[in-house]
């Protein structure tokens, strides 16, 4: 007797439900791993201090942050959007600060 496998219709979700869902997810989220990166960009800006800082992981993850907003603008999902525009910002200004160290040689 041969199997007849046919394949699976996708789930059907309430798109309006889901969106809800999700936003009700996503922004909570988004802003506790924003807020989360704001002690470290105070603290390098006021003290200037960077040598705990790893450039490779900065530079690294500050082009994650950017593929992750470019992400966010091709969906159209604002908290990913919000999230990732003020962690780039964040990160971005991290880097910057490391790289003026390093050129300086304080580091």
């Amino acid at each position: 007797m041969p199997l007849n496998l046919q394949p699976l219709d996708p789930p059907r979700f309430n798109t309006d439900m889901t969106t809800e869902i999700s936003n009700l997810i996503g922004y909570p989220a988004a802003f506790l791993t924003t807020v989360a990166f704001v002690p470290q960009a105070w603290k390098s800006w006021r003290t200037r201090d960077l040598t705990g800082i790893s450039l490779p992981m900065y530079a690294l993850f500050t082009m994650g942050v950017a593929l992750w907003l470019a992400y966010g603008i091709t969906i159209g999902s604002m908290p990913i959007i919000v999230a990732n525009t003020i962690t780039f910002l964040l990160a971005f200004m991290v880097l910057w600060l490391k790289i003026m160290d390093l050129r300086a040689g304080t580091d």
